[in-house]
């Protein structure tokens, strides 16, 4: 009564129904607590399973935004197959706003493949990995950055060894209609949703559909059509749902993050201020910002620069940084 995740969902169940994955946890005002997640699934017969899934971090809205809508406008007779539509899946967080949940401080992405008798973010993650995750074919994870970082629109794929599901997976991911995307090497043992979809056997394809803790007409129609690309290409529904009228997207531009060389990180207390944006071909070498002590007005602000080339990928927002704070990524365009 005390450890675990419970639910009373049928997933083999035709119909619609909406419930909630429950997490026992004590805390000071209410003993019995569960930590209630909310789940709906769809059925209609035999056919593809789909798994989509937002809120992973809680200041992420496209997804979760898109989601509810979802939730709200699909009905039964209009699917073939099954979806499960988890809008807020780290629900503590998105309840505050934050990247990780105030309940245990769990960052939800970094937490697979879980323990079943560890902290909530832990006992979620164990069930979505060993449970949830295997029951589908497919897994899309919607991210955005957050409240701390701008991020160019951009898929994900995490490199697979298995060739042919590594190739079904970038077809994928490029039928989203993103502008951009990228195959991300993290590992067998990656800790983030993408990697446990990988270990359930499914096919997990991701992206960062804005930023800024804020969703826009821009990023909203972006979510919209990949939600409904995604569903047409894996035969779940015949047509748009969320964005019937949507204009085709322009072929995806692959890029490549893959080394550590490629961000731009502060090595003390300072504030940023930035010489180029999302989008822009910078050079190695290139002044990226110029770092500001505002505790020493005295002394000269100084010039960052890139180490590598490409295409700036991310910034953060905040002006005021830390060390370690990764100030600024570039991808590499991979040709072909």
């Amino acid at each position: 009564m005390h450890t675990g995740l419970v639910h009373t969902l049928d997933f083999d169940r035709d119909g619609k129904t909406l419930g909630h994955l429950s997490i026992p946890f004590s805390v000071d005002r209410s003993p019995y607590f569960q930590v209630k997640v909310p789940v709906c699934t769809i059925r209609n017969g035999e056919g593809p399973s789909l798994l989509l899934m937002a809120g992973n971090h809680g200041d992420e809205y496209e997804g979760e935004l898109s989601l509810a809508k979802l939730i709200r406008g699909l009905e039964p007779d209009r699917i073939k197959g099954r979806v499960t539509i988890l809008p807020m899946t780290n629900a503590p967080a998105v309840m505050v706003a934050k990247r990780c949940s105030p309940l245990d401080g769990g960052n939800l992405n970094r937490a697979f493949p879980g323990d079943p008798s560890g902290t909530p973010t832990s006992r979620l993650a164990h069930f979505l990995e060993t449970e949830l995750f295997a029951r589908h074919d497919v897994v899309f994870d919607i991210h955005s950055g957050g409240t701390s970082m701008e991020h160019l629109p951009t898929a994900l794929v995490e490199r697979n060894a298995d060739p042919e599901r590594h190739r079904r997976g970038v077809e994928l991911m490029r039928t989203l209609g993103m502008p951009y995307g990228f195959i991300a090497d993290n590992g067998q043992a990656s800790p983030t949703s993408m990697g446990a979809a990988r270990r359930a056997g499914a096919i997990g394809v991701s992206g960062e559909f804005g930023g800024g803790g804020t969703a826009t007409v821009e990023s909203m129609a972006l979510t919209a059509r990949a939600l409904d690309s995604l569903m047409v290409t894996l035969g779940v529904v015949e047509t748009p749902v969320l964005a019937p009228g949507a204009e085709p997207a322009a072929p995806t531009r692959l890029l490549s993050l893959s080394r550590h060389s490629q961000g731009l990180y502060a090595t003390r207390r300072g504030w940023f201020e930035p010489a180029v944006k999302l989008g822009d071909s910078v050079g190695a070498g290139q002044v990226a910002g110029w770092y500001h002590d505002l505790e020493r007005l005295e002394a000269a602000e100084e010039a960052l620069r890139f180490a590598e080339a490409g295409i700036v990928l991310s910034r953060r927002l905040h002006t005021m940084c830390e060390a370690g704070d990764c100030l600024m990524q570039v991808a590499e365009p991979v040709e072909g």
